[in-house]
């Protein structure tokens, strides 16, 4: 029998226990169509970091890193854009831009992600200026269920270079959930590369944090709170070098007196660089280095996205929930991301704010928990990081974004056998009346 496999935390064991890793275009396009032409299912695995079961599948699991080119990239200096192999992870891409003279507009908290994992989740940084990571993507090349080639490109839009109409279908094929084919390829636009400081400031008090939240999330490129929802919040700064130095005196927050990991305890030698020392974008943008453990390992995940100008309202009903979240909560960070028109993205058109939470390795106790947070955060729109655990209801999912129908409209249209689908996309986006998208064999239960 094949060995069970599972996601990085460990905490979903996969349905499946086939994991087809294909050498070639041939042989990928060959799984492709016998699944198919068989009625069975596939879904690409990247680098596994998302704690629901988004990937699962009763099919077969494909690994795109044997591919020629999967880990590459071809950059274009001319043009600023770099085209990835639809298995290269951040770590392994920025090196490469940084050779060229280029660097990416943000980054997400680790460069362990796959970029196609990363984008078709809704995975972000921090920054109020910059969108989800998807908002840098230019095009996407999918190998459909019908096995054809596809690559759909953001367009010009309208004279002068206006902005696309979001109808566009490109904004429903990045973040995508991996629902619509796999991704082979993709095509990013970078920016000239950049230094970054970080500082990380400690003793915030907690009524500063309520009233000001928006200033301080705003006080340099990228900011990230970490709290227990109990003791005074730490604030981490990463703000571009040559600009004025952010000043947080006003907040009563002191600078740290050493290195820290977001997560108290765990080796600071894991997390990047601080102290002000100028570094390559990608060495302080993200908090763990590439090469050594994110984050602590052991653990679960969720996140929470609701509009910025309720940061200070989300703030103090989830300050009311800390003796609650303080048994199985390990560290919780609070950051902010620009809107962007992706039709599935978090911060589908509004600025937001996005609360995470690092759990203890316990999903029993865990989910009571996650439902008193939706409950707390419910009144402010709330909308659910796609890669990670939630107990939202796919009505109300339905209801948080406005293009809902879209999606599930091009979803079956690009996948009508349901190739791709899963448990847990079947329940969110239920076929067609017409049958479109056979997802009723996995309907049943709850993923």
């Amino acid at each position: 029998m094949a060995a069970t496999l599972t996601n990085w935390a460990g905490n979903v064991e996969f349905t499946t226990r086939t994991l087809h890793r294909p050498a070639s275009p041939g042989r990928l396009r060959d799984l492709v169509a016998d699944a198919a032409a068989a009625g069975g299912r596939l879904k690409v695995l990247g680098s596994g970091h998302s704690f629901n079961r988004i990937a699962d599948t009763t099919g077969a699991l494909l690994a795109l890193d044997a591919l020629p080119g999967a880990r590459t990239a071809e950059v274009d200096t001319a043009s600023r854009t770099v085209r990835v192999g639809g298995a290269t992870r951040f770590g392994e891409l920025c090196p490469v831009l940084r050779r060229h003279g280029l660097a990416l507009p943000n980054l997400p908290s680790t460069p362990h992600f796959t970029l196609a994992g990363a984008y078709a989740t809704g995975t972000h940084g921090s920054g109020h200026t910059g969108g989800t990571l998807a908002a840098a993507v230019r095009s996407v090349e999918l190998l459909t269920a019908d096995g054809e080639t596809v690559t759909v490109t953001r367009g010009t839009g309208g004279p002068g270079g206006a902005a696309p109409e979001p109808s566009d279908e490109f904004f429903g094929s990045v973040v995508s959930l991996g629902a619509l084919g796999v991704v082979t390829a993709l095509t990013v636009e970078a920016v000239e590369a950049y230094e970054i400081e970080q500082y990380v400031y400690e003793g915030l008090p907690w009524p500063v944090l309520t009233e000001h939240a928006g200033r301080i999330l705003g006080a340099a490129y990228s900011v990230s709170v970490f709290t227990d929802w109990s003791g005074p919040p730490r604030v981490w700064v990463k703000h571009r070098a040559g600009d004025p130095r952010p000043d947080l005196a006003w907040t009563g927050a002191r600078p740290a007196d050493g290195p820290r990991h977001p997560i108290e305890g765990m080796p600071v030698e894991n997390a990047t660089e601080q102290g002000g020392v100028p570094g390559p974008w990608d060495e302080r943008l993200p908090h763990f280095r590439a090469g050594f453990v994110p984050s602590v390992g052991d653990e679960l995940q969720s996140e929470y996205f609701v509009p910025a100008a309720r940061a200070a309202e989300s703030v103090a009903a989830l300050r009311e929930l800390g003796d609650l979240l303080a048994p199985v909560l390990q560290v919780s960070e609070i950051r902010t991301v620009a809107a962007d028109p992706h039709w599935l993205s978090p911060a589908h058109g509004r600025d937001s704010v996005a609360f995470h939470f690092t759990w203890i390795p316990d999903t029993t106790a865990v989910g009571p928990v996650l439902l008193r947070i939706e409950e707390a955060l419910a009144p402010f729109g709330v909308r659910p990081h796609w890669g990670k655990l939630s107990g939202t209801a796919p009505q109300a999912l339905a209801a948080a974004y406005e293009h809902w129908t879209d999606f599930r409209t091009l979803l079956g249209r690009r996948d009508p056998a349901g190739v791709f689908r899963n448990a847990l996309l079947d329940r969110w986006f239920p076929p067609e009346p017409d049958g479109t998208g056979r997802g009723g064999a996995e309907r049943a239960g709850n993923p």
